[in-house]
């Protein structure tokens, strides 16, 4: 073999090694940002330019952790029960400037999308405090309020006087609405609102065992009364305070004023300096 023909086999092996090295790396770099399959990286096929090959797949024995070296499985945590309480929350823990909004008796088609649209507009957050009867027919709504990252709390059923009830029918009312607020939301209500405000021991003890914690609320817009959008604007500003809960309306009547409320108070909030969220359970 000429000097020629040694200087270009020595050239042709290191060219080879170095792609299996650029392959492997890209592989791993895929694995350890948890980008799903090993492949390529993010951007790759551009940088390469259209006629470049894909990365080398390495094989499937390569993606199974070394015993011991993986990483640690994920602890599962785990919510403190809820307990049987004498009144409800009417206020909620949080750092500095926190508000809490809720929407009461919906999902409802003539009004729900709207306020789910301005939430989304200003990246809020909120509660839905929901019936079953109209979870039932707008299972929809409440998929989109999960997409969106919404609490959602039980309102029982057919929103009745439930001190006027018996306890069986207390139970049924809110078991049958925890039922079916799991299925449309994939989870169950950690939360739950008596009608009318009306709670009595019953309520109380039928909501820790189905393990939510009773929330009222600080401020009512008393929206349900259909005033002017700037008087209840006017109410959620005159009341704004940390830890207030406000309680407001997207079904059981005309709430046409409610959606123009919450247009204008909601960025009235922001610009204040209020941070608009959820309450959160405590865990383990």
């Amino acid at each position: 073999m000429t000097k020629d023909q040694m200087f270009t086999r020595r050239r042709l092996l290191l060219g080879g090694a170095a792609l299996l090295g650029a392959a492997g790396v890209a592989g791993t770099t895929a694995l350890l940002t948890g980008e799903g399959s090993p492949g390529p990286a993010r951007g790759a096929a551009t940088a390469a330019g259209p006629g470049a090959r894909p990365a080398f797949k390495p094989s499937s024995y390569r993606l199974q952790p070394i015993a011991g070296y993986g990483a640690p499985p994920l602890r599962r945590r785990t919510l403190v029960p809820a307990t049987v309480r004498s009144r409800p929350y009417l206020r909620v823990d949080g750092r500095g400037r926190t508000m809490v909004l809720t929407f009461d008796d919906g999902p409802d088609p003539r009004y729900t999308p709207d306020i789910l649209r301005i939430l989304r507009k200003h990246d809020v957050r909120a509660m839905f405090f929901v019936c079953g009867e109209m979870v039932d027919r707008h299972r929809n709504l409440l998929r989109e309020m999960a997409d969106d990252g919404h609490a959602v709390g039980n309102h029982t059923w057919s929103h009745p006087l439930l001190t006027s009830l018996s306890r069986s029918r207390i139970h049924a009312e809110m078991s049958r609405t925890s039922e079916i607020i799991e299925k449309a939301h994939g989870e169950p209500p950690l939360w739950f609102r008596a009608p009318y405000g009306a709670w009595n021991r019953a309520t109380f003890e039928f909501g820790a065992e189905l393990g939510m914690e009773p929330l009222a609320w600080t401020v009512d817009t008393l929206d349900w009364r259909a005033p002017a959008a700037a008087t209840i604007a006017d109410r959620v500003e005159k009341g704004a305070a940390p830890g207030v809960v406000v309680l407001s309306h997207d079904a059981g009547g005309d709430r046409t004023q409610s959606v123009r409320a919450l247009r204008e108070y909601l960025p009235e909030l922001l610009d204040s300096g209020y941070r608009i969220t959820v309450p959160q359970r405590r865990y383990a």
